[in-house]
């Protein structure tokens, strides 16, 4: 009998809920952190602010034109109902011979967007989705 193709492996990144692997896609966006700063100026010192950190933002990932299972359709669909779990995920990076090079861990996420491409019964394309998840953080996992 022949082994099952792993779905997912087309995809450069792949997504991982609970050390589990539940979706592929060709494109990450959102990878961004930025730490935030006030300008202070000191009384009597007139070559410089000081620059003080603030706080740290994340922007949203955006996962594009892949494919997901269900675990993922099932964990917007509890948030659509109300039911926010906050979850952390991993983004990992493989290379075209499906080696990880690189892993983001994503902290504390949850999903608030997904859609689909048109469906058209006479093309051979795969079903592509885009998930846009928020969260609290973004580190080298």
């Amino acid at each position: 009998m022949k082994p099952l193709a792993d779905p997912y492996q087309g995809f450069r990144f792949r997504i991982e809920l609970d050390r589990i692997q539940h979706g592929g896609f060709s494109r990450v966006k959102g990878l961004v952190r930025e730490t935030r700063h006030e300008s202070y100026r000191e009384g009597g010192v007139n070559d410089h602010e000081h620059k003080l950190a603030t706080m740290t933002a994340y922007g949203p990932i955006v996962l594009e034109r892949g494919l997901a299972d269900d675990r993922m359709w099932a964990w917007h669909e509890a948030v659509i109902e109300g039911r926010v779990e906050r979850r952390d995920f991993v983004v990992a990076l493989h290379d075209a011979e499906g080696n990880e090079v690189w892993r983001w861990l994503i902290e504390q996420a949850f999903p608030v967007k997904w859609s689909g491409t048109d469906l058209d019964a006479t093309s051979s394309q795969v079903m592509v989705e885009s998930v846009e998840l928020v969260h609290h953080g973004i580190r080298r996992g």
